[in-house]
């Protein structure tokens, strides 16, 4: 039996914005979703000014959501993780051969007939996770450095492969196996651009207030009163984002429910059986609940924004590949908020301990 707290337990520690998270995510989403339809050029406003190929707001957004959780973690821990193979191997084989394989798949069998839907959703595929997965990582009780390690790691293998990735997924295999073919151009610049901005600013951001904060305060303090502080500004962050992506789109997904759907379901399917199988991969191989927690979500999420500003940059604003990036989010963010929950209730199934200094840590969502 597990040595972890009772679901009960942690639940009671939590905020009320932290508490019924899942209700703020899908008034988010309805919210941006709505004004999206009801404001006619909303979303033409929202993309006027981008960076790196995403909406201002957005990254914005996406900053303030991350710079929170990254100001938490232990940096001096660090070396830890970076030792512990059993975590990095199994990352790398599901981050970088597993997952782009697996979305390859269930994208020509879900949409055999729908081109750019099937182009966009391989795309996202390709793209790792580096952002949004800090959060749902850090609410499920998952290790921060190790989601912090595993996060710089995909962020240089995405600079490194992702442009290989693409050529050999849309051109090289479908040629193989007798399928239509389509090209991407992008550049690695581009790709290093995007993970310079959506990882390097808050990484840099939050290591330098700790350093700063510990050295001039101490860590008690830091600890008890300046991350309780900025804390909530990762919800605050990740809900600005939600409603500003979904009025972003809002037109084009309101629009199109079938389209919206027949996406959805290869997405469902890639989202739990990452998740799922990372988990219990995890468990196999030894890993804790909060390493084989992290080992999860890493695997599971994927970098919409980057896949988002590929294809519109390479197909167009109001392209198919442009909505099933999109789309990607849209069944991203409820399916892993309900993930956090199941991986909660898992705990029970692992026996090592999980992770005291996370579990009875204040500051921890």
């Amino acid at each position: 039996m597990s040595t972890a707290a009772p679901e009960g337990i942690v639940a009671r520690r939590l905020s009320f914005v932290d508490r019924y998270l899942a209700v703020w995510i899908l008034v988010a989403m309805a919210a941006g979703l709505g004004l999206g339809r009801l404001v006619p050029g909303l979303g033409d406003a929202l993309a006027k000014v981008t960076v790196t190929g995403v909406s201002l707001p957005i990254a914005l957004g996406l900053l303030v959501m991350m710079y929170p959780v990254l100001a938490k973690v232990r940096y001096d821990r660090l070396d830890t993780v970076t030792r512990d193979r059993r975590l990095l191997l199994p990352s790398l084989l599901l981050n970088w051969i597993v997952g782009p394989a697996l979305m390859f798949a269930l994208a020509w069998l879900f949409l055999p007939d729908l081109p750019a839907y099937r182009t966009g959703l391989i795309i996202v595929g390709l793209a790792r996770c580096i952002a949004m997965v800090v959060i749902w990582n850090d609410l499920a009780c998952g290790h921060r450095e190790a989601a912090a390690v595993l996060v710089a790691l995909n962020s240089v293998f995405q600079v490194i492969a992702f442009s290989a990735l693409g050529w050999f997924y849309l051109t090289v295999l479908p040629g193989l196996l007798g399928l239509e073919q389509t090209g991407l151009d992008v550049s690695v610049w581009e790709i290093a651009r995007s993970v310079l901005v959506f990882l390097g600013i808050p990484l840099a951001a939050g290591y330098l207030t700790r350093r700063i904060g510990e050295k001039t305060r101490g860590r008690t303090w830091y600890e008890t009163r300046l991350i309780p502080r900025i804390g909530p500004f990762a919800l605050y962050g990740l809900l600005f984002t939600i409603v500003v992506l979904f009025a972003l789109q809002g037109d084009a997904i309101t629009s199109e429910p079938l389209d919206v759907a027949r996406i959805a379901l290869p997405l469902l399917a890639y989202f739990a059986v990452m998740w799922a199988g990372s988990m219990a991969l995890g468990r196999a191989v030894g890993l804790d609940y909060a390493r084989a927690t992290t080992l999860a979500f890493t695997a599971a999420g994927n970098n919409f924004e980057l896949a988002v500003a590929v294809a519109i940059a390479t197909f167009g604003a109001t392209s198919g590949q442009a909505l099933a990036g999109v789309v990607g989010p849209l069944i991203e963010v409820p399916v892993l908020i309900g993930l956090v929950h199941v991986a909660l209730y898992a705990r029970r199934y692992f026996t090592a301990p999980a992770v005291p200094e996370l579990r009875e840590d204040p500051t921890h969502a």
